[in-house]
């Protein structure tokens, strides 16, 4: 796909919904074309994609979209030295991952590097990494501002569990991009379940479960790091499932735009946060019992927020929206279902077991 010039769109009023009446009129719109993409008719979970859609799909800096190790060696990892042998390798692999695997804390609080080119996938419904976490990046460097040529790229991460790190579930950083998290469950890390930051770029987070975890989502991690992140981290996230993941579903700086679509948000403090300008487009998300399911006034300098076609029950405060945002469908297409039908879609469909 190609880049196309950004277009912008204009500020809606925000909307809270929390009777029936309201969805009528979210239904209403949407058979009326409401905003810039017409919604899916029917409330079927869709197979699995087989290739990396949103930002993830987009192609930019040398790489037509994500395909992870496609072209390499199929190699099946049962031990924690095979896997993080076959991770590191250089050249393109499949990584399949089968049972569970420990990985050790050692000197990197539990962080383990994965090289360009990879796909890690797991086997079944049962595959697992516990104890640590998966590190997607060049080490951090404040004095690097522009993309490195040796900037980790190109990765792939699906039907894996993944759970109990002592630091970060999978951390994306030092403007890594083309990366791809699909159809995984997170729990239990300790700092965030997937943190993206330090400039990288063309990512998605697409139909995972996110549950007993804290805060989950970072998008941007400094009020300071303009340098390496405007213009940049450049991300989708659609079709997760929020379980009781408390905050940060995403938390986002200076990003833009940051598309959050058709997610589903279950009992939680806040759902998405825009500060220091990023930019959020957030439609057709199903919001219940969300204290703050979205907010621009958060910390630091306000974000923007345009939001369509979402769904609020039993929530507190209205979505907060602000100013105007370039819109996704200028990078790539993509039909969203109704928000009414989020609810039974991604449960249904989003974790592990269902590629």
């Amino acid at each position: 796909m190609r880049l196309s010039p950004p277009r912008l769109s204009k500020r809606k009023p925000s909307r809270r919904t929390a009777t029936a009446v309201a969805l009528v009129a979210v239904l209403v719109g949407v058979l009326l074309g409401a905003g810039p993409v017409a919604a899916a008719p029917a409330a079927s979970v869709p197979d699995a994609l087989t290739t990396a859609d949103g930002f993830a799909g987009v192609a930019a800096l040398g790489q037509n979209g994500t395909t992870g190790g496609a072209g390499g060696a199929v190699v099946t990892a049962t031990t924690t030295a095979q896997f993080l042998d076959y991770i590191s390798r250089p050249e393109p692999l499949i990584v399949q991952v089968s049972g569970t695997i420990t990985l050790p804390v050692g000197t990197s609080d539990g962080m383990h590097p994965v090289a360009s080119d990879k796909t890690i996938t797991g086997l079944g419904d049962d595959a697992r990494l516990t104890g640590g976490g998966l590190n997607i990046g060049l080490p951090a460097d404040d004095r690097v501002t522009s993309p490195p040529a040796n900037a980790v790229h190109n990765i792939i991460v699906r039907n894996l569990s993944i759970d109990g790190a002592t630091d970060d579930l999978i951390n994306i950083q030092m403007f890594s991009h083309h990366i791809w998290i699909d159809h995984n469950d997170f729990s239990n890390g300790d700092d965030g379940a997937v943190d993206i930051k330090r400039g990288s770029d063309f990512v998605t987070v697409s139909w995972n479960r996110f549950h007993d975890h804290d805060k989950t989502l970072l998008l941007g991690h400094d009020d300071d790091n303009a340098a390496q992140d405007r213009g940049r981290l450049r991300v989708t996230y659609h079709h997760n499932y929020f379980d009781a993941s408390d905050q940060r579903n995403p938390r986002v700086r200076f990003a833009e735009p940051v598309h959050v679509y058709n997610n589903y948000y279950r009992d939680s403090s806040y759902g998405v946060a825009a500060a220091m300008d990023a930019g959020v487009v957030l439609e057709g998300n199903y919001f219940f019992s969300v204290n703050n399911p979205a907010r621009v006034d958060f910390s630091g300098d306000l974000g923007r927020l345009v939001e369509r076609d979402n769904v609020l029950i039993d929530c507190n405060h209205a979505i907060e929206t602000r100013g105007s945002v370039v819109e996704p469908h200028t990078y790539y297409s993509y039909t969203p279902h109704r928000a009414a039908d989020v609810p039974t879609v991604v449960p249904a469909g989003a974790g592990v077991g269902k590629i």
